[in-house]
């Protein structure tokens, strides 16, 4: 059963509202229900959404807890007059004092982007998706030169959804490559990468956590064994220490977690939310 409901109610996509509160609610031993109410960007909008909030709160006895992060000022005015939650109002309780601090009044606008169709960062980030979805898993040795980042690492390490990860949240180019046998029998990178070293970063993680992961995959294949995992993955950490690459284990980190060390230490300059 879950403890409580939360919603999060936003103008734009709710991903700033959800992000936000998942980290607050991660404090608490609790199992909240999550209800999103994104592109609340009206005043019809905002009232459904109240009368959505205070229906919870008399069905279950107990007030839902409501992030939002709201730039329509009537829009926030309707939810703030007649919701019944507990209401954690997120750009108010920051760019209020911020207006105040900084002289002046914010543009209100909503979402990260303004207007996709005039936004530079935007259409960066829509190149940096499709090209590590064009050099994933070494589809592709073109345009190395243009890559940001190249992961390396034995297959089902993390390398795609790392990739993915830094080309969508951070605009990177981001290549990945797996490293295979015949790269162990060569004792080497691959060799379309070695003109790339200062891009690459190596992905590693413990033989038991990979041989776990690969049998979903393929169940009780060599490929998924853990005799073979601990040997590739020897092999590659091997191989990474020869080259003189950094790399970091992903066994327990998340996809975030492992997205910030490597910019931390290839890209300082791109940590950017």
């Amino acid at each position: 059963m879950h403890t409580r409901t939360v919603f999060f109610v936003s103008d734009g996509t709710g991903i700033t509202a959800e992000t936000f509160g998942n980290a607050v609610l991660a404090q608490f031993e609790i199992t909240p229900r999550h209800i999103r109410l994104p592109f609340t960007d009206t005043v019809d909008k905002a009232h459904q959404a109240v009368r959505r909030i205070n229906h919870t709160g008399e069905l279950e006895g107990q007030r839902p807890i409501v992030f939002t992060t709201l730039a329509n000022m009537d829009v926030l005015e309707v939810i703030e007059t007649g919701c019944k939650g507990m209401l954690l109002d997120m750009f108010g309780t920051f760019v209020r004092p911020l207006e105040i601090e900084l002289a002046m009044k914010s543009n209100h606008r909503i979402g990260r982007f303004s207007d996709v169709s005039k936004s530079k960062a935007y259409d960066e980030r829509i190149a940096a998706i499709d090209f590590s979805l064009q050099h994933d898993d070494g589809q592709s040795n073109r345009d190395l030169d243009g890559a940001d980042v190249i992961l390396v690492g034995v297959s089902r390490s993390g390398k795609t959804p790392t990739s993915l990860y830094l080309a969508m949240q951070h605009g990177l180019k981001a290549a990945n490559y797996p490293l295979i046998p015949e790269d162990f029998d060569r004792r080497q990178l691959p060799p379309a990468l070695l003109p790339h070293k200062k891009k690459i970063f190596g992905l590693t993680i413990q033989p038991e956590r990979l041989a776990q992961i690969r049998n979903e995959r393929r169940p009780n294949s060599r490929y998924a064994s853990i005799e073979n995992c601990r040997h590739e993955i020897s092999e590659a950490e091997a191989m990474m220490r020869r080259a003189g690459i950094r790399w970091l284990s992903t066994t327990t980190k998340s996809i975030e977690e492992i997205a910030t060390t490597i910019l931390q230490e290839l890209r300082p300059e791109r940590l950017t939310y």
